[in-house]
């Protein structure tokens, strides 16, 4: 399905092949697409590649492949909902590893709190998404252990889209009332869970927000969907009729 809101934009240069097929070959999530979706997200990546300026930080060199694989990486999201998933953005900042950022946060008391946090992956509203290229090498070598931080950073950008961050995507307005109700159903069962010091089936730092929660589900989609389907079938229902069927 390709969104009936989808713009057109500038045609980019077509893909090179050998360039294409050196880039898929290491990533293991391709193997599971058809040919039809192959070439589409062949096509979402050349016009990443033609948007977006991908920009390694503190030394860190990446050569055509590797920037291809990221511009895939970042589209695998975008199969179902098409190109408009890069709109209100520029830039793809990657670090060698890890990065420290400062945040700050006012309490329930009222009380600010500031410090460093390191993270492994951050997406700005209106702004770049940053990732650490360490861990989407992780990701790569290990496909299916519920980790995928450019899928994590991709959904909070297609969250952005409609103005607000709250873990419901631009969707049609039928759609849109039942996954807002089906999240909010599975995010509460979450968060009770966690705040109960049971065990959960995905990751705890899924109970943060409604749009963490979204965006590690994203994540379960791409590389544990049986898990996802196990836990959480409803919410994987959603995902999969919006990211497609799962490639693990």
């Amino acid at each position: 399905m390709i969104w009936p809101f989808t713009r057109r934009r500038r045609a980019a240069p077509s893909l090179d092949p050998t360039l294409a097929r050196q880039a898929a070959a290491g990533l293991p999530w391709l193997r599971g697409l058809d040919d039809p979706r192959r070439a589409r997200l062949e096509a979402l990546a050349t016009t990443f590649l033609h948007e977006k300026t991908i920009t390694p930080v503190h030394g860190l060199r990446l050569d055509a492949v590797q920037r291809l694989r990221l511009a895939m990486l970042c589209c695998l999201p975008l199969l179902e909902f098409g190109s408009e998933g890069l709109h209100g953005w520029s830039e793809l900042v990657v670090y060698p590893g890890a990065f420290r950022a400062r945040r700050s946060h006012v309490d329930a008391h009222g009380v600010l709190h500031e410090g460093d946090e390191e993270l492994i992956g951050e997406a700005w509203v209106h702004g770049p998404v940053v990732l650490s290229w360490a861990d989407v090498r992780a990701d790569i070598a290990s496909p299916a252990d519920g980790f995928c931080v450019a899928a994590h950073e991709i959904a909070h950008k297609l969250d952005a889209l409609d103005g607000v961050l709250d873990g419901t995507p631009p969707l049609p307005r039928d759609w849109q009332r039942q996954w807002a109700s089906d999240f909010q159903r599975a995010y509460d069962g979450l968060c009770e869970a966690v705040d109960g010091g049971h065990e959960t089936a995905i990751d705890p730092y899924a109970a943060e927000a409604p749009e963490e929660f979204f965006a590690v589900c994203t994540e379960y989609h791409f590389s544990a969907p049986r898990l996802l389907a196990s836990a959480m079938p409803t919410v994987a229902a959603h995902l999969q009729r919006f990211y497609g069927p799962p490639l693990l």
